[in-house]
């Protein structure tokens, strides 16, 4: 809503920090007369109104219409939280540590924040994403732009090699330095609801730009720990974001170009200053000490930081200044476009299908430029060419036009899948909700002899994002490839009270990296005792229902050649040499936490047949919840204990025909991400590079 006059009047005084006695001299009137307008007693005529825009130094319009100014460039700060008089110190933003910085984990966090807030349900969001790699002059400017200086030097105070934030912060800011390079990564969403809301109180803008661990969705939505934006920040190597918004509904009269920045650092020192870690880009708020507000940008001030959008449809631009992935796998420019469109593809192709009735949820497009120069044309991302057997099958799902039997290589069998919905527990203000059932949809289509993984299911609800991909077991023999997807809650297109509930009970069931519907602490919470069975039991019959849909479906073959199985079993040629299948696998692994808080190890490798030895380079890892899981040294060599002997580069080679192994090691606390009385952790068993001898 707009602000009546006087609040404006207020506001506008103690930002600029002006008395009423001193604007009273400035547009020639009385002080009496400036108390009135304050008070609410009266309301200037437009002359007066244009002489105390004069005097404040704002456009007219701005006072007339009552809402905030532009700010200038010159007037925006970074300012940063003062650490607690306690002594109490943070180490980072906890949140960021629920991902990996893994730019496919990016990708699919940042768009289904982006359909969690579709504006209008009859259009899609528009999902891009923008590289821009600055060197030279290009990178001297933006960084002029945003005010480096002021935050360099906190940024290397807080580069503390001895905890995770830190690494990563010292690695930026070595890797800055040598190379002079330096990534932005800008994610923008258009036909969303954008950062609405006031400054500090309950809205999107707070939860997003103030708030850790605050979601405030709806049950058809994707999130619910308020952890999915933590990605953004975790992308960056310097844990900053900056954002502009254009808002579905006005803000103190305003609606385009609200933009804000955010710092996540470890708790550090300055000087004799001590600092709990966040700072905020932005307009001093001198209402408030030591706090920056958000501020309404001009077009020069947007196109500076990279931030200016495109189109005048609602929603936000995040930017990650330094993005880069965290696995190390992905550095140049080329294949970081290539790691984003893989994720957006992988996770959303459901979302990007359209119907003949109805459109699609999502339009995702990825885009590259280097120094001004366009690298790589926006490209949007066609789900036919990523998922064709699967995006086929929800096509037709939408359009109506699922078959009984499978007569071509195109048609898809639809089936239903009964979820059983627990009682929710009583919540004090009434009896639990009673038990009911939920009819899910299952599809089912042929793919193609080389689809390098057939017979999988995917998982999905509400939004279409995939939740899980799983291979389906004990198929009948001699069935044909297939894939399928299995539609819940609000994806079966019905919006009843079942589908609703279904919606909140598989919301309940998703892990923070919404990557499996299992049993959660939100689950068990919120649910009566049988809750993780109803989800037990709701894939099993998927999977059943698609063994006995298959039942009656012959592989499609020439009608001489007869079917595929017996075809293989017939064919004459040169008999095959005998393979050795399997690798060796970790078949045990016992272990604790020593007094020096790193991990101690035992562990039992099961070891295929085969004609020379097994030379192995064991890797332990940090496991996390989504992503790449965060490999740990080896503190020292490893023990060889059975069947196996270390070799001159510190491999282990086992001995010949020896069916299992075991060895001892011991992981290097300074290498741990995290504690490792907080840490769960695994062991795999790549080959090593060296000749056997």
């Amino acid at each position: 809503m707009t602000q009546d006059f006087a609040d404006w009047l207020i506001g506008m005084l103690n930002q600029r920090d002006l008395t009423q006695k001193e604007l009273a001299a400035m547009v020639e009137v009385t002080p009496a007369a400036v108390n009135a307008w304050a008070n609410g007693r009266s309301v200037p005529r437009y002359a007066k109104i244009a002489s105390i825009a004069e005097a404040l130094g704002v456009a007219v319009e701005d006072a007339v219409n009552r809402r905030p100014p532009e700010s200038s460039s010159s007037e925006l700060e970074w300012v940063f939280q003062k650490a607690p008089e306690d002594g109490s110190r943070i180490g980072g933003n906890a949140a960021a540590y629920a991902f990996a910085a893994n730019l496919e984990v990016l990708a699919r966090e940042a768009t289904q924040n982006s359909l969690d807030e579709r504006h209008l349900e009859d259009q899609p969001v528009t999902s891009r994403f923008v590289l821009h790699e600055l060197t030279g002059s290009h990178l001297n400017m933006f960084l002029s732009a945003l005010r480096w200086d002021s935050i360099e030097q906190h940024l290397r105070k807080a580069a503390d090699g001895r905890q995770k934030a830190g690494r990563v912060l010292l690695d930026g800011l070595n890797e800055l330095d040598r190379t002079g390079r330096l990534v932005l990564l800008r994610v923008d969403d258009y036909n969303a609801n954008g950062l609405t809301g006031p400054e500090y109180g309950d809205g999107r803008f707070a939860r997003v730009v103030r708030r850790t661990l605050d979601s405030g969705k709806a049950e058809g939505q994707g999130g619910s720990y308020g952890l999915g934006k933590a990605a953004l920040w975790a992308t960056s190597r310097f844990g900053l974001v900056l954002v502009n918004s254009t808002l579905s509904e006005k803000q103190d009269g305003r609606h385009e170009r609200r933009m804000a920045g955010r710092l996540e650092l470890p708790w550090h020192t300055l000087g004799t200053e001590e600092f709990a870690g966040p700072a905020w880009f932005g307009a001093a708020d001198h209402e408030r000490s030591n706090a920056a507000r958000s501020w309404w940008a001009d077009g020069s001030t947007t196109e500076s930081l990279y931030l200016e959008r495109n189109d005048p449809l609602p929603g936000t631009s995040f930017l990650v200044v330094g993005a880069y992935d965290g696995t190390g796998d992905t550095e140049e420019l080329e294949e970081m476009q290539e790691q984003l469109t893989t994720g957006i593809a992988g996770n959303f192709w459901a979302s990007m299908v359209g119907g003949e009735q109805a459109g699609p949820m999502l339009r995702a497009s990825v885009a590259s430029w280097r120094n001004g120069v366009s690298v790589s044309p926006e490209r949007f991302i066609d789900p036919h060419i990523y998922e064709p057997a699967r995006s086929r099958a929800v096509k037709a799902f939408l359009d109506g036009r699922t078959t009984a039997e499978l007569t071509s290589r195109e048609d898809v069998l639809q089936g239903s899948v009964r979820l059983k919905l627990p009682a929710r527990k009583q919540s004090g203000r009434g009896t639990a909700q009673p038990a009911q059932f939920h009819e899910a949809v299952l599809l089912v289509t042929p793919t193609l002899e080389t689809d390098p993984k057939p017979d999988h299911i995917s998982y999905m609800r509400a939004n279409r994002m995939v939740v899980k991909n799983k291979r389906v077991s004990d198929l009948p023999l001699g069935h044909r490839r297939f894939q399928a997807v299995l539609l819940a809650g609000l994806a079966t297109g019905h919006s009843g009270p079942d589908a609703l509930e279904a919606e909140q009970f598989l919301r309940t069931a998703e892990p923070p990296d919404h990557n499996d519907w299992t049993s959660t602490e939100d689950l068990t919470a919120t649910y009566v005792r049988g809750a993780r069975q109803c989800i037990l039991n709701f894939k099993k019959a998927a999977e059943q229902e698609i063994r006995d849909l298959l039942k009656d479906q012959e592989e499609e073959s020439d009608a001489d050649e007869g079917p595929q199985i017996l075809r293989d079993l017939l064919t004459l040629g040169t008999p095959k040499k005998t393979r050795t299948q399997g690798f060796p696998v970790v078949h045990a692994v016992s272990g604790e936490v020593a007094g020096n808080g790193a991990w101690q190890l035992r562990v039992t490798v099961k070891i295929p047949e085969r004609e020379e030895p097994w030379v192995l380079s064991p890797v332990a890892r940090f496991v996390v919840r989504s992503g790449v899981n965060i490999p740990v040294e080896w503190a020292g060599m490893l023990v060889p204990e059975q069947a196996c002997e270390l070799t001159r580069n510190g491999n282990l080679r086992f001995q010949e025909g020896a069916r299992r192994g075991v060895f001892r090691g011991v992981t290097d606390m300074s290498s741990h991400p995290v504690a490792a009385d907080m840490s769960c952790i695994e062991v795999d068993l790549p080959r090593a590079k060296e000749i056997v001898e």
